[in-house]
């Protein structure tokens, strides 16, 4: 079986912006798969490459072994996409603008109707069926937004920031249902902006940054990437901060708390007692703290220089800018 997505050296270019270079990205069959990146990434337009929003400028995209362009049809059929704006139908009652989505995808008018049921029922808001669009609170709308998503029984799943926005138990209700999803079989990509919400749900990570995949990893690896802090509270502190060579990056002295910043805590943490307790300092409690997802996240992200791909003459990134080619082209 092909990969549920696969792109090689993808390229979009609108203008003078490059809001995708040379993206190249393999998503497996059945995985839940984080994408995380800053404003400007090219997270939107590359799903927007995807379900054919953008055309792209150069490289390769596929969905389950399907040209995104030339196998258009099957291609977009396999994906139920849940988008950041609300780009619903205003003027139909709920359960109708889930039929005519379904329609869409060839679906006959009774299974339409019976699907329509069936995923108002699994996000929570088949009581709300025949209200409209524009009568449902924000949290209803990011629901019928997953509904939309679900109606044609999609292979992959495509959730643009879910959940930005949305109230605690909400999001929760979300990760709930999309995690039931995926344990199903869907695929899921989802981007987000909440590290939490990659790190709890996601089986891999890829981290984009200007256009560029800067790293795939799991969570767990990503944090290996990180390094550990090991503060001891000592009873009657030095001067200055004592010499540790050979597993200590970085020792500092603040009050009577040491702070030694290492490769892993755990492990060097008995050295660390060991070489304190011989140079004749007393021990007073001991913690270790882990580099958090969120602070790798920003390391691997931070650059100084972001005119790679702006022109001094641009300042909208890639996302605006695929929003208004979505607005123009409309959505399936």
């Amino acid at each position: 079986m092909p990969p549920a997505i696969e792109t090689v050296d993808l390229v979009k270019e609108y203008g003078e912006l490059r809001a995708l270079q040379g993206l190249s990205l393999t998503v497996e069959e059945g995985e839940f798969f984080g994408l995380l990146g800053p404003n400007g990434a090219g997270k939107t337009t590359f799903i927007n490459t995807l379900v054919g929003l953008v055309r792209k400028s150069g490289g390769d995209a596929r969905v389950f072994g399907y040209d995104v362009e030339d196998d258009y049809r099957q291609a977009r059929d396999a994906i139920g996409l849940a988008p950041q704006e609300f780009n619903v139908d205003r003027f139909f009652p709920i359960k109708e603008v889930l039929q005519h989505k379904a329609g869409y995808h060839g679906l006959p008018e009774d299974e339409a109707a019976e699907r329509a049921d069936e995923v108002l029922k699994r996000v929570g808001i088949y009581d709300k069926r025949d209200e409209r669009f524009d009568w449902l609170s924000g949290g209803m709308k990011r629901r019928l937004l997953l509904a939309r998503a679900l109606v044609t029984d999609p292979d992959l799943l495509i959730l643009d920031e879910p959940t930005a926005g949305v109230d605690v138990q909400l999001r929760h209700d979300l990760w709930e249902l999309v995690t039931e999803l995926n344990e199903e079989g869907t695929t899921v990509l989802l981007t987000t902006h909440y590290i939490e919400e990659a790190e709890r749900l996601c089986d891999r990570v890829a981290i984009m940054n200007e256009g560029r995949k800067v790293t795939v990893a799991t969570p767990d690896e990503l944090k290996t990437r990180g390094t550990d802090t090991i503060s001891v509270r000592l009873e009657s502190p030095p001067a200055t901060a004592p010499v540790l060579d050979g597993y200590a990056h970085e020792v500092s002295l603040s009050g009577e708390t040491l702070e030694v910043r290492v490769d892993d805590g755990g492990s060097t943490a008995p050295q660390l007692l060991n070489d304190l307790e011989a140079m004749g300092h007393e021990i007073g409690d001991l913690e270790i703290s882990r580099t958090s997802l969120e602070e790798i996240f920003v390391d691997l992200t931070r650059s100084e220089d972001r005119t790679v791909t702006r022109s001094s003459a641009s300042s909208a990134d890639d996302d605006s800018s695929s929003d208004r080619e979505l607005e123009q082209e409309g959505v399936a």
